[in-house]
């Protein structure tokens, strides 16, 4: 089996090091972070490209050991739109080579993509390269563009046929649940010998259960309130406004219930989707707190804080939020749609619901109000099953798919002069 000793990472379109829950920054992000600090755990150097957004960034940034980040100067010094990164790539895969050439190493046994516009740069170094590309979609245009929402922009036709590319050309692909594992099968025609499926992980030392009632305190949260908890990107896509329908729902049913409607990110994608307006016109002003996206620590209070995270999304291929608040001992509702109905186990550690009908999810939440015997339960399943979900799985899991790219790749290609076979251990 072959030796992996230092992988390169691609994620072009959006850094590890940028705060998850704001733009372009997600699941994906806090993804990329804890997997390449897991990798590098067990002996893995993980180097990651992503695209420089700002002047004064440092060409190198180092967020743990074994972990670098290379800022790759390429197009304005800016932040760029999502559609208008393919017209960079080949200026961003110029510079990723010159970066590689000044390495002392020299090279890399692997590239591991994240994100269809990296992974299209991918197939181009793994040639440059001659060293095998896995890849992880995180999301696929395909099955975005099933579920559009009223006035969202379907994806270009020249990402679904990149994606194709890259289903075609990479060695592997890691999928986050065997739901995405089916999807890259059924919309884009892949291998299924080819696809190994790495659920993400959480940091079980910073999203834990303990301290949940000083954490209600810190947050000013009294004992007796229903407190509920969206954590994500403020878009459509990610369901804040079925939240909002559904807590105006139980507020007019129950008014009996302290209800508390906490909500964490900042605004992504389209412009004209006005959270507060929409706070307004729910009657909720005076129910419902928008704060900007926090730091793990401080998000994983909240979660304490919480009675049940709410995750109304109409598209998740994993749901990370979903694990970490479990991790906290908070039950999760979510919906059940893609990894969502796989990181929540239904009835035991949370619910999850059909659609996204608010009076559905007012009878849902109610309920779990009515029963703080379950809710308490939940947690207590919730914590538990999230102690079994820690990155150091994702990363040996991820590990054995990059020994099996490796060893098919050299049993394919002919050995570049200078490369060498891989070891063996």
């Amino acid at each position: 089996m072959s030796l992996i000793k230092r992988v390169a990472f691609l994620s072009l379109h959006t850094s590890p090091m940028e705060q998850p829950g704001s733009g372009d920054a997600g699941g994906m992000n806090v993804y990329i972070r804890g997997l390449a600090s897991a990798l590098a755990e067990i002996g893995v150097e993980v180097e990651i490209f992503t695209r420089s957004t700002d002047a004064g960034q440092p060409a190198v940034e180092h967020p743990d050991p074994g972990v670098c980040v290379h800022n790759v100067f390429a197009g304005p010094p800016r932040k760029v739109p999502k559609e208008d990164l393919p017209e960079l790539l080949h200026s961003m895969v110029a510079e990723i080579e010159r970066i590689r050439e000044r390495q002392p190493h020299g090279r890399y046994d692997l590239i591991h993509s994240h994100y269809w516009v990296s992974g299209v740069a991918g197939l181009e170094l793994s040639e440059l390269w001659d060293v095998p590309l896995v890849h992880t979609m995180h999301t696929m245009a395909k099955v975005k563009n099933l579920l559009l929402q009223s006035g969202e922009k379907p994806e270009p036709r020249r990402r679904e046929v990149g994606e194709h590319r890259i289903v075609d050309g990479a060695t592997r692909l890691i999928a986050n649940t065997s739901a995405e594992a089916a999807e890259l099968v059924s919309h884009y025609d892949a291998d299924f010998e080819h696809i190994d499926v790495a659920p993400p992980g959480v940091d079980l030392s910073v999203f834990t259960p303990a301290f949940r009632s000083r954490s209600r305190a810190a947050k000013g949260i009294a004992p007796g309130s229903f407190h509920l908890l969206f954590a994500g990107r403020i878009q459509r896509l990610k369901g804040p406004q079925i939240l909002l329908k559904a807590a105006a729902l139980l507020r007019e049913r129950r008014p009996d219930i302290d209800l508390k409607v906490t909500i964490l990110g900042a605004l992504s994608g389209a412009k004209d989707f006005n959270l507060k307006s929409l706070v307004t016109a729910a009657g909720m002003d005076d129910v419902v707190t928008h704060h900007p996206p926090v730091a793990p620590r401080e998000l994983a209070a909240w979660f304490r804080a919480a009675d049940v995270v709410v995750m109304p999304s109409y598209s998740e291929s994993f749901g990370l939020v979903a694990l970490e608040a479990q991790a906290c001992g908070t039950p999760v509702v979510a919906t059940r749609v893609g990894g969502l109905s796989r990181a929540v186990f239904d009835a035991r550690t949370g619910l999850l619901v059909d659609g996204h009908k608010a009076a559905d999810w007012a009878d849902v939440l109610e309920a779990l109000y009515d029963d703080p015997a379950t809710r308490e339960d939940m947690g207590r399943a919730a914590s538990l099953h999230a102690q079994n979900s820690g990155w150091q799985r994702t990363a040996a899991i991820t590990l054995e798919s990059y020994h099996a790219a490796v060893d098919e790749f050299f049993a394919r290609h002919k050995v570049a002069v200078g490369h060498g076979p891989p070891l063996t251990r």
